[in-house]
């Protein structure tokens, strides 16, 4: 008996297969380079709290103990800091899965979700995911533009996902501008608010959302630790209201937080010195950086994250391409951003002072060959 061709094996569901995969930044150069410094990533430079590492080891002989599927203690530690009820907290192995839950929860085939040009690409993959139709709408200088997003809102629009601050960008929208958008958006329709990058923000006009996430039906706010050391312990967090909670708890995975992450999670936060060093490190070479770029002639997007987007000229010799290459050979890893829609650009997450000098002077000699 002769099996149709899609009878052969299991195939995707349609759609799955139109999704372009996420690559995430390279951390390797080739080899004989004597030292690498990772600025793909977006990583903190000045490594995980000493506390969370402590915390970390001590969980090593425990580790035959299924987690609190919970995160009660976590979630109460992040409430603790932030002035929050632990009970609209969830936490998840990083907020990417947070995001992904929230697109299978609220979106089905024919629904739209909406977000910014240049903006983390998993939204997409995720709304793909759910068999809806991603929206991606035009910025305005590369930031996120708030008449845009609400004009390409229709009958069919179910989430915005706006990420303030932007990854790979680093603009933000002042928290006016945002609650402009969540006024003007149908009730129905849930407004994630990403605030990955939060932490770093030192701008009067802008807020994580916190406080929109605790008083509105439609919004919830996401966060992460990977920024401030714990990247590798893939620990993420949402706050919003209680029914959608409960909606989320309904789906995710039973043990989504291990034992691991949970107990250098709560060390971590609770680690406000720590917390502060890096955040002040952070505001001191991004400052530094942000002014000697443009001194070599490069375009750097103003940012507020632990990042920057730079800018490389047209001419094939000195490329981002080529950039990246270049600093490769010497242990300098970037990232290349063209799946952002940036094909002459490499973003470069804030390093050790020895890394953030080292890729200036290489640059530098670059841009004169």
């Amino acid at each position: 008996m002769n099996k149709r061709p899609d009878q052969a094996r299991p195939t995707p569901r349609a759609g799955i297969m139109d999704i372009d995969a996420y690559v995430p930044g390279k951390s390797t150069a080739p080899a004989g380079v004597a030292k690498v410094y990772k600025l793909s990533s977006n990583e903190n430079p000045l490594g995980p709290s000493p506390k969370a590492i402590e915390a970390a080891r001590d969980v090593a002989a425990k580790l035959d103990v299924y987690p609190d599927g919970t995160a009660k203690r976590l979630r109460e530690a992040i409430a603790e800091v932030h002035g929050l009820n632990a009970a609209n907290i969830i936490c998840s192995n990083g907020s990417d899965e947070i995001l992904g839950l929230l697109a299978q929860t609220y979106l089905a085939p024919g629904d739209e979700a909406i977000f910014t040009e240049h903006a983390f690409m998993v939204y997409k993959i995720y709304i793909q995911s759910a068999g809806a139709t991603p929206v991606a709408v035009k910025e305005t200088d590369e930031r996120a533009d708030i008449n845009a997003i609400l004009a390409a809102v229709t009958p069919r629009t179910r989430i915005v996902f706006l990420a303030n601050p932007n990854n790979p960008t680093g603009t933000y929208v002042p928290f006016q501008e945002v609650r402009r958008l969540h006024a003007s958006l149908p009730k129905n329709v849930l407004l994630v608010l990403d605030a990955a990058y939060a932490e770093y923000v030192r701008r009067n006009d802008y807020e994580a959302g916190i406080e929109l996430a605790g008083s509105a039906e439609n919004v919830v706010m996401t966060r992460t630790f990977s920024k401030l050391g714990l990247g590798g312990a893939r620990i993420g967090w949402m706050y919003g209201p209680m029914h959608i909670v409960d909606a989320i708890n309904r789906i995710r995975g039973p043990f989504n937080v291990n034992a691991t992450a949970i107990e250098a999670g709560i060390a971590a936060i609770r680690d406000r010195a720590h917390v502060e060093r890096s955040v002040m490190h952070n505001e001191k070479w991004l400052t530094w950086l942000s002014e000697e770029l443009p001194k070599l002639g490069l375009r750097v997007t103003p940012s507020v994250g632990n990042f920057l987007l730079i800018h490389f000229p047209d001419d094939k010799r000195h490329s981002a391409a080529a950039a990246d290459d270049y600093l490769t050979a010497r242990g300098f890893i970037l990232r290349r951003v063209s799946g952002y829609g940036f094909p002459n650009a490499l973003r470069m997450s804030i390093g050790t002072e020895e890394a953030n000098r080292g890729v200036i002077a290489a640059l530098a000699t670059f841009l004169k060959s």
